[in-house]
């Protein structure tokens, strides 16, 4: 009886989809990752002060502009989902804060969206007006995504600004650091996560030859990145804000 043989591209490509159904999921979640421990951290002390809710903003504004760019230019389901996952990430860690800040805050004043008042931009008092502004932002920017696909000039930029607000995502923490003179409340490990991913991120698009103002926000992003870790070591000895902004910042 001859035996049986299985062809051996077969394991070839039952190997490699293995590889890319990993790389998959590490693309779709591992964005997240960063996010784990400065959520128990907040959870554990009931205190966000040391976390900026503007690198939630930053990543809400950038992932909602990739949606829209996937309508124009139809990139890999998996950075699609990576961007669906981290809004809604974002907005798990946006209940938290808010819901810690109306804890520890002494104020009785709230300060809502739809006073439209730019003073209080992102510092509102409930997690419904942060919805309440995703929600207005999502239909006017889809409606004239809509209206505007057949225009390259327009898709392009929709991609551009999408990859320039996310390499902007550290620049919040950077400057609240900067306030306090103090890093303690923010969690190392979330920085030290962003820095790992972002080298990745920077050198694929590099060695992948990605256009030109991919690599060059990677790049940005990392610099960021190192910059916010050198503020732990140059704040270490700091234990307490050097001055105590609004809330939440």
């Amino acid at each position: 009886m001859d035996s049986i043989e299985f062809p051996l591209t077969l394991s070839e490509v039952s190997i490699l989809d293995l590889v890319s159904w990993i790389a998959s999921g590490a693309m779709i979640f591992g964005g997240i990752v960063p996010y784990v421990p400065q959520y128990r951290q907040i959870k554990r002390t009931e205190n966000a002060e040391g976390f900026s809710t503007y690198v939630c903003l930053a990543l809400l504004i950038a992932n909602t502009l990739r949606i829209f760019f996937w309508f124009g230019v139809h990139f890999e389901l998996p950075l699609l989902a990576q961007s669906i996952i981290m809004n809604f990430t974002m907005m798990v860690m946006l209940h938290l804060c808010t819901r810690v800040t109306q804890l520890n805050e002494m104020s009785t004043k709230r300060r809502a969206f739809l006073d439209f008042d730019y003073r209080y931009f992102w510092k509102w008092t409930k997690f419904r007006d942060y919805v309440q502004f995703m929600c207005v932002f999502t239909l006017a920017g889809g409606y004239v995504t809509y209206m505007c696909l057949d225009l390259p000039v327009y898709v392009e930029s929709v991609g551009f600004l999408a990859v320039f607000v996310e390499a902007l995502l550290g620049a919040p923490q950077f400057w609240r650091n900067f306030q306090n003179k103090c890093t303690v409340g923010m969690s190392v490990k979330m920085v030290g996560f962003w820095t790992s991913g972002d080298t990745f991120k920077t050198g694929y698009f590099i060695i992948n030859k990605a256009p030109m103002q991919f690599w060059i926000c990677g790049l940005l992003q990392v610099g960021i990145d190192i910059a916010i870790l050198l503020q732990v070591w140059i704040y270490r000895k700091n234990l307490h804000p050097a001055t105590k902004p609004t809330k939440p910042i």
